[in-house]
């Protein structure tokens, strides 16, 4: 096996990943709040990327030499890109769907672009705002779908806008931290962790701080609901990074990009199959222009 190939792999598997565990949250937010979920996603997701760090035997001291300056932005990053992120996220996941927030989710990669073209002045083609168009269409269509059970248009419309608002501040936080992961030598699973670290440390002092903490607190007592959220917790807060660091790692980014994109379509599939949401041709329209735009903005044909 090369490791093009391994890379592939491990790319398609973080999408599949990611996958099943929206559709978990999914199910998990119908009974927690999405701060306790975050909370709860990001606990485990620490737990076991601190028990592979011993296992690879990297220690604190593998952090020495690089600028104090880059631990605060990774810090500053993980408190915007996982905290508040996620958080918003799983917002707008409880009030569109999986099949719909999957959409939504494309948005990804133009609006990293974006940002990076903000941030960090780098350079947008045609094919970036078309593509980044085509994501934007798709989104405002799937927004126009029929509610489900239980939910009104508005909610829907509301739902998309915060889905966008999730992957904003994702992008955001993932940009800030380039430069710094990108550093020579810089320890990327130490960079994660930070990362993950900062987003739990500040859920942890907003859930103390709020009014509700018991109940929020009251999601690592297990219960029925554990079903759910652990495997969704192990899928989505540690499988599927593990999965997409080895995926940028082993092949070429922009194939690992449109390759983990695929995730609109598993996501799209597992909830008609899973969670029953229904599959109309507007949604296959959306998805279809979505995926198109996603594979425009990472291809770059012109």
């Amino acid at each position: 096996m090369t490791t093009d190939w391994l890379g592939q792999v491990c790319a398609l598997l973080a999408a599949l990943t990611w996958a099943f565990a929206l559709v978990f949250f999914k199910l998990s937010g119908e009974r927690i709040s999405p701060l306790a979920l975050n909370l709860f996603k990001n606990t485990i997701g620490l737990v076991l990327l601190g028990a592979t760090l011993l296992a690879m035997g990297d220690g604190v001291a593998s952090l020495r030499g690089f600028p104090i300056a880059d631990i605060h932005i990774l810090i500053i990053s993980g408190f915007i890109g996982i905290a508040l992120a996620d958080t918003v996220m799983f917002h707008s996941l409880n009030l569109v769907g999986v099949s719909l927030f999957a959409i939504v989710d494309c948005a990804y990669s133009p609006i990293v672009l974006l940002i990076s073209w903000l941030l960090i002045a780098e350079q947008l083609t045609a094919a970036h705002y078309l593509g980044g168009g085509l994501v934007l269409v798709g989104i405002m269509l799937s927004s126009r779908h029929p509610p489900p059970p239980g939910r009104t248009r508005r909610q829907i419309a509301s739902g998309a806008l915060l889905g966008v608002l999730a992957i904003a501040l994702m992008a955001i936080g993932i940009v800030m931290a380039k430069p710094v992961l990108d550093a020579d030598g810089f320890p990327l699973v130490w960079g994660t962790i930070i990362r993950l670290a900062a987003g739990t440390a500040a859920l942890a002092v907003m859930a103390a701080a709020s009014p509700q903490r018991r109940k929020l607190y009251a999601v690592f007592r297990p219960s029925a609901i554990w079903k759910y959220s652990v495997p969704g917790s192990i899928l989505g807060g540690f499988l599927s990074m593990v999965f997409w660091v080895a995926g940028f790692k082993y092949t070429q980014a922009a194939i690992a990009a449109i390759l983990n994109q695929t995730s609109v379509i598993f996501a799209t599939i597992l909830a008609v199959v899973l969670l029953k949401e229904g599959m109309t041709r507007r949604k296959f329209a959306a998805v279809a222009l979505a995926v198109t735009g996603v594979v425009l903005v990472a291809f770059d044909p012109f």
